[in-house]
C-alpha cells in the first residue's frame, strides 16, 4: 500500500517486481473539462485498487502485434507503475509516452509491459495515457477557457505527478528519463521546449521521432476547421463542439485525417503556441532549453516500411513514377523539384539492385526521420553549452514478417527496448531465438545505463562514441551491434544540398 498526494493505492505482486495500474493523474477531461488543461485528480477515501488498467483515450482500432488498447473512454488519464520494490532506494525513473501518429496508442499496451525492464535494471518505469487526435490537439485558440496542445499539458501533468509521488515508489524524482517513440519521441522534442515541462526531467531518448511534425498555427486552425464542418458547425466554437458525443467526434477526426493526409504526414500534433510552446522545439533546443540534458536518440534503417507493406501496389512502382513523387514531395517542402534526379541517384550508389519501390521507401524514411533526427541533434549540440551529450544509433535488425518485406521498419526496436520479446505474436513481427534474446538484453542494458549516467553503454555492445557533428558516431544495433561513423553518408550529404 502507498500513500499518494490524492490517496492511499495498493497494487499487485508480481514476478520479481510490483505493479500499481490506472492511477489516475489527472481529473476526468469530460464534460465542461473537455477542451482544457488537465486539472488535478480528485481526491478519494480508503485505499484504491490499481490492479488493472484504465481506460485508453478514444482512438481508431490498431491491428498491429502486441498494440492492443482495450477498453476506451474519455476518461483516460492514467499512468501505470513498475517497480522492484516500495523502499527508499531512490531509483533512476524512466517514463514513457507512446506512439501512434497522435491519434492511437496507450500506456497500456502490452508490448510496453514496464516489468521486464524495471527488474532488469532496478528502475522505477511508468506509463503514461494523454489525450490524442482531435481530444488532445484540436486548435480551439483560447476561446472559453479552452488551451493549445492539451495532450502536452497531461504529459506535462503526468511528469509532476511523477515529481510528487514516485519516491513513495522506490524511485528518484531527481533522475527522470523521458523515452518515447514515433509520436512518443516527437513528444519527447517537444518537452525539450515547452517552458512548463523544464526541471520535470534530466535526460532523453525520442525514438524514431523528433520535432519535425510541429505545426503553425494556421494548419492547426485549419484542421479543426475541418472536424467542424464534417460534424455540420460553421465554425470550430469549443462550445458547440463540448456536445459532440465523443464518437461523432472521433468520426469527424477520421474524416479530416483522411482528407489533409494529403499533404501532411501527421495531421494532428503540437502546435506553435505562446503560452505552451512559444518557439518551434528546434529553436527553442537550440537557443539552450536543452542544455545539461543528455539525449540519447535515433531511428531504424527502415522505418518507412512499416507504411508500404500492406500496399501491393506500392511494389508495382517503376522508375518513372519514382522521380514524379519525388519530385512532388520537394516541391511541398519548398525546395527545388529538379533535384529529384541527384537525390534518387545518390540512393541508387549503395543500392543499385533495389527495386523503385525501396529506392522510394528509403527516401521517405530518412526525409521523415533520419534527418530530423539529424536534425535535432544538431540544435542539441548547438543549444547544449557542452554541457550534455548526444548520443546515436540506427537500429537494423530486420523482422521476419511478410516474407521480409518489413525490413528494420517503424516501431521494430521496441519490444528489443522493453524486453518483451516473449509477447504473444511478438515472435512473427520482431523474431525470436538466442540472437533477438541477445539483442534485446543489450538495447536494455544500453538504455538502462544511460537512465542511470546519461552515458549507453552494454556488455553486449561496443564503446559507444558521443556523437559529433562531424564523425557522426552511430551505434547499429543488429545481431552483432557496430558503432561506425556517418553510416549512410552519401544520402546524408545529397540532402544537406537538396
Amino acid at each position: 500500500m502507498i500513500e499518494t498526494t490524492t490517496g492511499k493505492i495498493e497494487g499487485l505482486v508480481r514476478d520479481g517486481h510490483l505493479a500499481f495500474l490506472g492511477i489516475p493523474y489527472a481529473a476526468a477531461p469530460i464534460g465542461v473539462r473537455r477542451f482544457r488543461a488537465p486539472a488535478p485528480a480528485i481526491p478519494w477515501t480508503g485505499v484504491r485498487e490499481t490492479k488493472t488498467f484504465g481506460a485508453s483515450c478514444p482512438q481508431p482500432p490498431s491491428l498491429l502485434i502486441g498494440m492492443d488498447t482495450g477498453p476506451q473512454d474519455e476518461d483516460c488519464l492514467f499512468l501505470n507503475v513498475w517497480t522492484p520494490a516500495v523502499d527508499a532506494a531512490r531509483r533512476p525513473v524512466l517514463v514513457w509516452i507512446h506512439g501512434g501518429g497522435f491519434t492511437g496508442g496507450s500506456g497500456r499496451q502490452p508490448i510496453y509491459d514496464g516489468g521486464v525492464l524495471s527488474r532488469r535494471g532496478d528502475v522505477v518505469v511508468v506509463t503514461i495515457n494523454y489525450r490524442l487526435g482531435a481530444f488532445g490537439f484540436l486548435a480551439l485558440g483560447g476561446n472559453h477557457g479552452t488551451r493549445h496542445n492539451l495532450a502536452i499539458l497531461d504529459q506535462i501533468a503526468a511528469l509532476e505527478w511523477v515529481r510528487d509521488n514516485i519516491a513513495g515508489f522506490g524511485g528518484d524524482p531527481g533522475n527522470v528519463t523521458i523515452f518515447g517513440e514515433s509520436a512518443g519521441g516527437m513528444s519527447v522534442a517537444t518537452l525539450l521546449a515547452a517552458p512548463a515541462a523544464k526541471g520535470l526531467f534530466h535526460k532523453a531518448i525520442p525514438q524514431s521521432g523528433a520535432a519535425d511534425a510541429t505545426l503553425q498555427p494556421e494548419p492547426a486552425a485549419r484542421t479543426a476547421h475541418e472536424v467542424a464542418g464534417f460534424l455540420g458547425l460553421a465554425r470550430a466554437d469549443p462550445e458547440l463542439l463540448q456536445e459532440v458525443p465523443a464518437q461523432k467526434l472521433l468520426e469527424a477526426q477520421g474524416q479530416a485525417i483522411a482528407k489533409l493526409q494529403r499533404d501532411a504526414f501527421i495531421v494532428f500534433a503540437p502546435v506553435i503556441d505562446p503560452e505552451s510552446l512559444p518557439l518551434h522545439p528546434l529553436q527553442a533546443i537550440e537557443r539552450g532549453s536543452a542544455r545539461g540534458i543528455p539525449l540519447l536518440t535515433g531511428t531504424t534503417r527502415d522505418e518507412w516500411r512499416l507504411f508500404t507493406f500492406a500496399m501491393p501496389e506500392h511494389r508495382n512502382l517503376d522508375d518513372e513514377g519514382l522521380a514524379r513523387r519525388i519530385r512532388n514531395r520537394l516541391q511541398k517542402l519548398g525546395r527545388n523539384p529538379d533535384a529529384a534526379a541527384g537525390l534518387i541517384a545518390s540512393y541508387r550508389e549503395n543500392r543499385p539492385e533495389a527495386a523503385a519501390w525501396e529506392i522510394f521507401d528509403a527516401i521517405e524514411t530518412d526525409r521523415l526521420f533520419r534527418m530530423p533526427a539529424l536534425e535535432l541533434l544538431a540544435a542539441h549540440g548547438r543549444g547544449g553549452g557542452g554541457e550534455s551529450a548526444s548520443w546515436l544509433y540506427r537500429f537494423d535488425r530486420p523482422s521476419p514478417a511478410a516474407g521480409g518485406l518489413l525490413g528494420a521498419c517503424h516501431a521494430i526496436e521496441l519490444p528489443f527496448v522493453f524486453g518483451t520479446l516473449a509477447t504473444p505474436g511478438m515472435d512473427r513481427f520482431a523474431g525470436s531465438g538466442p540472437l533477438a534474446e541477445d539483442l534485446s538484453v543489450a538495447a536494455m542494458d544500453g538504455w538502462l545505463s544511460f537512465a542511470r549516467s546519461g552515458q549507453p553503454s552494454a556488455a553486449g555492445l561496443p564503446a559507444w562514441t558521443a556523437w559529433d557533428e562531424s564523425a557522426q558516431p552511430t551505434m547499429l544495433l543488429d545481431d552483432e551491434p557496430e558503432l561506425t561513423n556517418d553510416p549512410g553518408s552519401i544520402e546524408r550529404r545529397a540532402w544537406s544540398s537538396v
